[in-house]
């Protein structure tokens, strides 16, 4: 398999629903990174997830930073776009409390802070594209590794 998956999405909905794919998967323990301009779908993506989850009303924290939401699993859902200083700021927001084996952690831009987020992880790059948008899926460690492989094997053509 490669080590990456790229997937294309043509519509919000489309979004939504990689993210409740992505979200029916997840057991716990999982940190999500999303990068990506504004307007690629990192909200959009994050609340798929959140439905997957049995979280119907998921918003971005883009004004509190972290929010957390209770469902099947509890998700943590953090926005470092606004978080300046940097270094200060996430010293005193606790993030890594996010990061426990019964949790989900989403960290929408998360380039900002990649140094304070632990190494194994699934990255997803966004970015515009003509016709919709592009997802990148980078899995850092062998659970993302499954995780990539099972998104892959669901959009792979049958032979």
């Amino acid at each position: 398999m490669k080590s990456s998956l790229t997937l294309q999405s043509h519509s919000p909905e489309e979004t939504h629903g990689v993210g409740r794919e992505v979200g029916a998967r997840l057991r716990g323990g999982e940190i999500i990174s999303l990068i990506g301009p504004l307007g690629t779908g990192k909200t959009c993506f994050t609340q798929g997830i959140a439905i997957a989850l049995g979280i119907p009303d998921a918003s971005s924290p883009s004004y509190v930073l972290i929010t957390q939401s209770e469902g099947r699993l509890r998700l943590y859902h953090v926005d470092a776009y606004r978080l300046d200083p940097i270094g200060v700021v996430i010293q005193e927001t606790g993030i890594e409390d996010c990061f426990d084996d019964s949790s989900i952690c989403v960290i929408e831009w998360a380039d900002r802070i990649m140094e304070w987020i632990p190494s194994e992880q699934l990255e997803i790059r966004f970015a515009h594209e003509k016709n919709g948008r592009r997802m990148e899926f980078h899995p850092h460690g062998k659970r993302y590794r499954s995780l990539v492989k099972e998104l892959d094997s669901l959009v792979s053509p049958r032979n």
